[in-house]
This record gives structure tokens, sequence and C-alpha cells, in this order.
């Protein structure tokens, strides 16, 4: 069985997407045969990998409702071991469309179900809110992800979030943790970044990934190009930042998954 991981945050600019198409490269790099499947009606992972986001295309959305097998949807992306579920804008309408479905919660559990064998690594992006979508990927997940950017309002809402997960796991999927929190948009020069690290930690302690993702150029430009940072401009800190984040995520999995023999330690380092 692969290890699904949903990374969420209902607030917005956090980081959440490039954290989703970064670590699921860093994860690939490593030969782990990895997915990423885009649950955000914006498209914005599909588009940055690469794959343009067309409303006549097929897309998750037909995957969630099970008009399409998702087998039929996944798409290769430009990295040997990384996969993508792709979304699109008719994913807006999956919320309406799915309330009077019965087991509506459960609807990506079907689909991850159906490619439990094909993948080590299965990672969700949600949308940034906390409505069906992002419920759905909640309950599909072993463990979550969520980014925090090191600003003033980055405590804004995870209270709300948090209630979210509590309610999953006692109601929808009890085996649903918290994988970490990840610090995004770290800016050494200021004083509020280590500030805000500081407060975080007291409430999440070691949950709290010891890397560090800074502010870069090259991981905002990397998206409009539709490549990963890590194939956009490896030498960035954009780029050593999400290798590192990739090395401590596969450390921490305990037991690793058994289709690849490579471990953190064979990455090539930038």
């Amino acid at each position: 069985m692969p290890k699904i991981i949903t990374i969420a945050n209902q607030k917005g600019g956090v980081g959440k997407t490039t954290t989703a198409i970064n670590l699921a490269a860093g994860v690939a790099v490593a030969e782990f045969s990895t997915l990423l499947i885009d649950t955000d009606p914006q498209a914005n992972s599909t588009s940055g990998l690469g794959v343009e986001a067309h409303q006549d295309r097929q897309s998750v959305y037909d995957a969630l409702i099970g008009a399409v097998d998702p087998h039929e949807l996944i798409l290769k992306t430009d990295m040997p071991f990384l996969s993508l579920l792709p979304s699109n804008i008719n994913l807006v309408g999956a919320e309406l469309e799915l309330v009077d479905v019965e087991r509506r919660e459960h609807m990506m559990t079907g689909v991850v179900k159906k490619l439990a064998g094909e993948f080590d690594y299965i990672f969700i992006d949600c949308p940034p809110s906390l409505g069906l979508l992002t419920l759905n990927g909640l309950v599909a997940a072993d463990t979550v992800l969520i980014p925090v950017q090191c600003e003033y309002f980055a405590l804004e809402g995870l209270g709300q979030l948090l209630n979210t997960i509590t309610m999953v796991r006692n109601e929808l999927n009890p085996r649903l943790e918290i994988e970490g929190v990840l610090m995004t948009m770290f800016d050494s020069r200021l004083r509020l970044s280590n500030q805000i690290i500081d407060e975080v930690k007291k409430f999440f302690g070691d949950k709290v990934f010891k890397t560090l993702i800074s502010r870069n150029v090259r991981l905002s430009e990397a998206p409009s190009y539709g490549k990963p940072v890590l194939l956009y401009e490896a030498i960035s800190s954009g780029a050593k930042n999400y290798m590192q984040l990739a090395r401590e995520f596969l450390d921490r999995q305990q037991p690793a998954p058994l289709h690849s023999q490579t471990t953190s330690e064979n990455y090539v380092q930038s």
C-alpha cells in the first residue's frame, strides 16, 4: 500500500501547492514511484508540472464522480518517477454535485484505493478551503502535512484546521495523523520569522520539520515554466530547501515502502 499524504491549509498563499509539487518531485528524485493528485479547481499543481488545464480535458473530477477509471487519467511528467492526476476548472462543481451523494466524504478514498498497487507515495494537493474537496483529501490520507508561512498571520485559522483534522480522525478516518508542519517563506533577516517559528514549535513540538523553506525568486518562477524547481534551477536555494525537505520526509518514514530500494542517502548532492 502506498503512503498517502494530504497537503492542506485553508489559508491561501502559504506555499501549499509549491510544497506539493516540489516535495513530490524530491521524493521522485529518490526513485520512489510518486503520484501527485491535484484537487484544487485552480489546477496550479497541474500547470506547475507543465500540463495545460483545459476545461475539456478529463481530470480528477471525472474520477471522483466515478465516470472514469483513475488509471486512464494519470499523466507522466518530465521526471521518470513522478506522475500526475490533473485537475481543471470543472472541479468547481464537484462540491455541489457530491452534496447529496452517499458517503460523499469517501469519494477520494475510492480513487486512491484503485491506485494502491501502483505507487509508493501519493500526495494530494487540496484547495485553500475546508470544503468537501479538502475533507475528501483528509479522509483518504494516512497523514496531513501543513505548510505555515513565517508571517504575522501565520497562526490565523490553524485552530479551525486542527479542529477539522480532529473531527475527521474521530468520525471518518481514525488513522489520520499529522505528518508535520512545514515553515515556508522564511526570511532570516526578519526577527519576526524566527518568532513565528518559535510560536509554532511551542504548539507542535517535534512535528515541525527542521527544514525551512526560504523565500526564493527561482521557486516563484518555476511554476510559470511548468517545472518543479529541481528541474528549473537545481542550484537555487529553493531547490536545495526542497531536496532537504524530501530527505527529512523520507527519513521519517518507518517502515519505508517496499517498491523502491532507494533511500534518501541516494540523492545526488546539489
